[in-house]
Protein backbone atom coordinates (compact mmCIF):
# COMPACT_ATOMS: atom_id res chain seq x y z
CA UNK A 1 0.00 0.00 0.00
CA UNK A 2 1.41 3.43 -0.95
CA UNK A 3 2.03 6.50 1.63
CA UNK A 4 0.86 9.64 0.38
CA UNK A 5 3.16 12.10 0.68
CA UNK A 6 3.17 14.70 3.08
CA UNK A 7 1.96 17.87 1.19
CA UNK A 8 3.64 21.50 2.12
CA UNK A 9 -0.08 22.48 3.85
CA UNK A 10 0.14 19.26 6.04
CA UNK A 11 3.82 20.06 7.05
CA UNK A 12 2.96 23.96 7.94
CA UNK A 13 -0.19 22.76 9.88
CA UNK A 14 2.03 19.86 12.20
CA UNK A 15 4.47 22.75 12.61
CA UNK A 16 2.02 25.13 13.99
CA UNK A 17 0.47 22.16 15.84
CA UNK A 18 3.65 21.11 17.77
CA UNK A 19 4.35 25.13 18.16
CA UNK A 20 0.78 25.33 20.11
CA UNK A 21 1.44 22.04 21.88
CA UNK A 22 5.01 23.47 23.09
CA UNK A 23 3.61 26.92 24.10
CA UNK A 24 0.88 25.55 26.13
CA UNK A 25 3.21 23.53 28.28
CA UNK A 26 5.40 26.45 28.21
CA UNK A 27 2.58 28.67 29.75
CA UNK A 28 1.48 25.58 32.32
CA UNK A 29 4.72 25.39 33.67
CA UNK A 30 5.63 29.36 34.59
CA UNK A 31 1.71 30.29 34.79
CA UNK A 32 0.87 28.01 37.83
CA UNK A 33 1.33 29.46 41.13
CA UNK A 34 4.60 28.39 42.66
CA UNK A 35 4.24 26.00 45.37
CA UNK A 36 5.83 28.08 48.58
CA UNK A 37 8.69 26.21 50.72
CA UNK A 38 7.20 24.02 53.59
CA UNK A 39 6.65 26.28 56.62
CA UNK A 40 9.27 24.25 59.33
CA UNK A 41 11.69 24.25 56.25
CA UNK A 42 11.59 28.04 55.96
CA UNK A 43 11.93 28.17 59.96
CA UNK A 44 14.61 26.49 60.61
CA UNK A 45 16.99 28.13 57.93
CA UNK A 46 15.61 31.48 59.50
CA UNK A 47 16.81 30.22 62.76
CA UNK A 48 20.03 28.98 61.17
CA UNK A 49 20.67 32.20 60.02
CA UNK A 50 19.72 34.28 63.23
CA UNK A 51 22.11 31.83 64.99
CA UNK A 52 24.83 32.39 62.60
CA UNK A 53 24.34 36.14 62.25
CA UNK A 54 24.57 36.03 66.36
CA UNK A 55 27.92 34.02 66.19
CA UNK A 56 29.75 36.27 64.02
CA UNK A 57 28.65 39.80 65.62
CA UNK A 58 29.67 37.75 69.48
CA UNK A 59 33.00 36.48 67.90
CA UNK A 60 35.30 39.37 68.89
CA UNK A 61 36.77 39.17 65.50
CA UNK A 62 37.80 42.32 63.65
CA UNK A 63 35.67 43.54 61.21
CA UNK A 64 37.05 42.75 58.19
CA UNK A 65 37.00 39.54 59.10
CA UNK A 66 33.28 39.48 60.36
CA UNK A 67 32.14 40.79 57.42
CA UNK A 68 33.70 38.21 55.52
CA UNK A 69 31.84 35.93 57.43
CA UNK A 70 28.29 37.46 56.59
CA UNK A 71 29.19 37.07 53.13
CA UNK A 72 29.88 33.65 53.48
CA UNK A 73 26.18 33.46 55.01
CA UNK A 74 24.66 35.32 52.07
CA UNK A 75 26.98 33.09 49.90
CA UNK A 76 25.01 29.98 51.53
CA UNK A 77 21.76 30.80 52.99
CA UNK A 78 20.89 33.70 50.09
CA UNK A 79 19.04 33.26 46.84
CA UNK A 80 21.67 35.98 45.83
CA UNK A 81 20.88 35.80 41.53
CA UNK A 82 17.12 36.26 42.88
CA UNK A 83 18.01 39.16 44.69
CA UNK A 84 20.36 40.97 42.38
CA UNK A 85 17.49 40.63 39.78
CA UNK A 86 14.87 41.66 41.76
CA UNK A 87 17.51 45.10 42.62
CA UNK A 88 18.33 45.60 38.98
CA UNK A 89 15.31 45.60 37.83
CA UNK A 90 14.20 45.86 33.70
CA UNK A 91 17.87 46.82 33.29
CA UNK A 92 18.02 42.98 34.58
CA UNK A 93 16.61 41.74 31.07
CA UNK A 94 18.76 43.50 28.65
CA UNK A 95 22.22 43.07 30.31
CA UNK A 96 24.30 40.33 28.94
CA UNK A 97 25.15 37.04 31.10
CA UNK A 98 29.03 38.26 31.70
CA UNK A 99 27.54 41.59 32.79
CA UNK A 100 25.05 40.52 34.95
CA UNK A 101 27.68 37.72 36.71
CA UNK A 102 29.73 40.95 37.17
CA UNK A 103 26.86 42.83 38.88
CA UNK A 104 25.89 39.85 40.95
CA UNK A 105 29.85 39.60 41.92
CA UNK A 106 30.03 43.46 42.96
CA UNK A 107 26.95 42.88 44.74
CA UNK A 108 27.42 39.88 47.04
CA UNK A 109 30.14 41.81 48.44
CA UNK A 110 28.19 45.42 48.65
CA UNK A 111 25.21 44.23 50.63
CA UNK A 112 27.38 42.24 52.86
CA UNK A 113 29.46 44.49 53.93
CA UNK A 114 26.53 47.05 54.27
CA UNK A 115 24.15 44.69 55.88
CA UNK A 116 26.96 43.00 58.43
CA UNK A 117 27.84 46.57 59.61
CA UNK A 118 24.21 46.97 59.89
CA UNK A 119 23.68 43.46 62.51
CA UNK A 120 26.90 44.75 64.37
CA UNK A 121 24.33 46.82 66.16
CA UNK A 122 22.29 43.97 67.62
CA UNK A 123 25.62 42.65 69.28
CA UNK A 124 24.10 41.33 72.73
CA UNK A 125 20.60 40.54 71.31
CA UNK A 126 18.52 37.38 71.71
CA UNK A 127 16.94 36.42 69.19
CA UNK A 128 12.81 34.54 68.67
CA UNK A 129 11.37 33.05 65.67
CA UNK A 130 7.74 34.08 66.29
CA UNK A 131 5.72 33.29 63.46
CA UNK A 132 5.17 32.34 59.92
CA UNK A 133 3.07 33.61 56.75
CA UNK A 134 2.09 31.59 53.93
CA UNK A 135 1.74 33.02 50.49
CA UNK A 136 2.22 31.17 47.01
CA UNK A 137 5.72 32.16 46.62
CA UNK A 138 7.51 32.35 49.60
CA UNK A 139 6.96 32.05 53.67
CA UNK A 140 7.57 34.68 55.54
CA UNK A 141 9.08 34.13 58.32
CA UNK A 142 9.11 36.61 61.71
CA UNK A 143 11.33 36.96 64.59
CA UNK A 144 12.12 39.34 67.27
CA UNK A 145 15.42 40.61 68.21
CA UNK A 146 15.84 41.93 71.70
CA UNK A 147 18.82 44.52 73.02
CA UNK A 148 18.86 45.06 77.04
CA UNK A 149 17.18 47.66 77.48
CA UNK A 150 15.67 48.37 74.07
CA UNK A 151 12.65 47.70 72.92
CA UNK A 152 12.43 44.68 70.53
CA UNK A 153 12.41 44.92 66.87
CA UNK A 154 11.19 42.64 63.64
CA UNK A 155 13.40 40.83 61.66
CA UNK A 156 11.60 39.45 58.55
CA UNK A 157 13.04 36.79 56.08
CA UNK A 158 10.76 35.82 53.02
CA UNK A 159 12.35 32.41 52.50
CA UNK A 160 11.27 30.28 49.06
CA UNK A 161 12.95 27.10 47.54
CA UNK A 162 12.81 27.84 43.81
CA UNK A 163 16.51 28.33 43.24
CA UNK A 164 16.74 23.96 44.34
CA UNK A 165 17.26 24.89 47.93
CA UNK A 166 15.68 26.82 50.61
CA UNK A 167 17.39 30.14 50.52
CA UNK A 168 16.03 33.66 51.49
CA UNK A 169 14.59 36.52 49.15
CA UNK A 170 14.34 39.64 51.23
CA UNK A 171 14.49 40.70 55.04
CA UNK A 172 12.52 43.68 56.30
CA UNK A 173 14.56 45.19 59.13
CA UNK A 174 11.67 46.83 61.10
CA UNK A 175 9.35 46.64 58.62
CA UNK A 176 12.19 48.16 55.60
CA UNK A 177 12.70 46.14 52.89
CA UNK A 178 16.60 45.41 51.19
CA UNK A 179 15.43 44.82 47.95
CA UNK A 180 13.34 47.60 47.94
CA UNK A 181 15.92 49.92 49.57
CA UNK A 182 18.54 48.44 47.48
CA UNK A 183 16.52 48.69 44.11
CA UNK A 184 15.87 52.11 45.20
CA UNK A 185 19.64 53.41 45.13
CA UNK A 186 20.37 50.70 41.94
CA UNK A 187 17.99 53.11 39.99
CA UNK A 188 19.49 56.36 41.06
CA UNK A 189 22.75 55.19 40.46
CA UNK A 190 21.81 53.49 36.76
CA UNK A 191 20.80 57.00 36.29
CA UNK A 192 23.71 58.59 36.90
CA UNK A 193 25.72 56.60 34.69
CA UNK A 194 22.78 56.46 31.79
CA UNK A 195 21.84 52.82 32.37
CA UNK A 196 25.29 51.61 31.73
CA UNK A 197 25.38 48.55 33.68
CA UNK A 198 29.34 48.11 33.20
CA UNK A 199 29.69 51.44 34.75
CA UNK A 200 27.03 50.84 37.35
CA UNK A 201 29.04 47.16 38.58
CA UNK A 202 32.25 49.75 38.82
CA UNK A 203 30.86 52.14 40.96
CA UNK A 204 29.59 49.79 43.68
CA UNK A 205 33.41 48.27 43.05
CA UNK A 206 34.81 51.57 43.83
CA UNK A 207 32.65 51.89 46.75
CA UNK A 208 34.39 48.51 48.33
CA UNK A 209 37.33 50.29 48.46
Amino acid sequence: MCMSTPTETDMRYSRRHLLLVAVTSLSAIFCAPARAVDNEIAEDLVRQVNSEIIQIISSGQSESAMLRNFEQLLNLHADLPTIGQSVLGASARIASGNQLDAFYTAFQVYISRKYGRRFREFIGSTVTVIGTRETDRFVEVTSTFTIRGQPPFEVRFRVWDRSGSPRFIDIFIDGISLVITERNEIDALLEQVDGDIDALTANLLMRLQ
